[in-house]
């Protein structure tokens, strides 16, 4: 079939056609060095193709609909198995209930704050290593945020109502960081992360002891937001002056607060 671009060609593994570009459109191409990037193709077309680089308007609107996942769809998809994945969910009477969830809203929203967090830095950060490491980050933040959900569910609970809020202030908050420069940027991952690895201790203290469940999720979510904190560190952060961290400290107290009961 010739859709008007020229000679058409079956893409390996794919099962269909796609045009191939006129000798002086592919010309254009290699003139203007085009990146490759990854087409969200079906998983069974294992398929890359050469696209042009994305523009800021492709950015926004990415970014957008980054958001609107991120803080409306209740159940994102994880890419890897929960870590209460085959461990029995222990009944929980209504007061012990309620707690879990309640910290598991938390967990919820601090998970969306982080998502928020890394793409503004991402947004704007001037390193493409950088932005590749807070990308990288914000993946496995994609997987706590499902984890978190599905343990809300599991509770009879949801995630907290002022969930677009909270992610539109860390946005602004990432974005601002990164646009002083990338260490600083890198600085507000550590302080965070190291915020974060703090009251997620202090959740495995107090959560009941028979929910496993919620337990497993928290403990893994604690090693891994080490890690990330660490990579940042690694990657040239700068410790972030007063009273900075004091202020974080407490717009997170305000956030927790509201978040386990809204």
């Amino acid at each position: 079939m010739n859709l008007g671009y020229g000679r058409t060609q079956i893409i390996k593994g794919a099962g269909f056609r796609v045009p191939l570009a006129r000798p002086r459109i592919r010309e254009g191409l290699k003139r203007y060095d085009l990146a490759r990037v990854a087409l969200p193709i079906p998983r069974h077309h294992n398929v890359v193709m050469s696209i042009r680089q994305l523009s800021r308007l492709d950015r926004a609107i990415s970014e957008i609909e980054r958001a609107l996942s991120t803080v409306f769809d209740p159940l994102p998809q994880a890419e890897r198995v929960s870590p209460a994945a085959g461990i029995a969910d222990a009944p929980l009477d209504e007061p012990k209930r309620r707690h879990a969830a309640g910290l598991m809203r938390v967990n919820h929203t601090g998970e969306v704050c982080a998502q928020a967090l890394y793409s503004g830095q991402a947004a704007v950060a001037r390193n493409e290593t950088t932005r590749a490491q807070l990308l990288a980050a914000a993946s496995e933040e994609t997987d706590h945020l499902a984890w978190c959900g599905e343990r809300l569910n599991e509770l009879s609970s949801r995630p907290s109502l002022l969930n677009p809020l909270w992610y539109a202030g860390s946005f602004a908050i990432g974005a601002v960081a990164a646009l002083v420069n990338d260490r600083v940027s890198l600085g507000f991952v550590v302080e965070t992360e190291r915020q974060v690895e703090a009251h997620l201790g202090q959740h495995l203290e107090t959560l009941p002891a028979e929910d496993v469940r919620s337990r497993a999720i928290v403990a893994q979510m604690q090693v891994e937001e080490a890690r990330h904190g660490s990579n940042a560190l690694a990657a040239g952060a700068v410790e972030l002056p007063p009273p900075i961290p004091t202020l974080m400290r407490a717009a997170s107290a305000v956030m927790k607060a509201v978040a386990y009961r809204f």
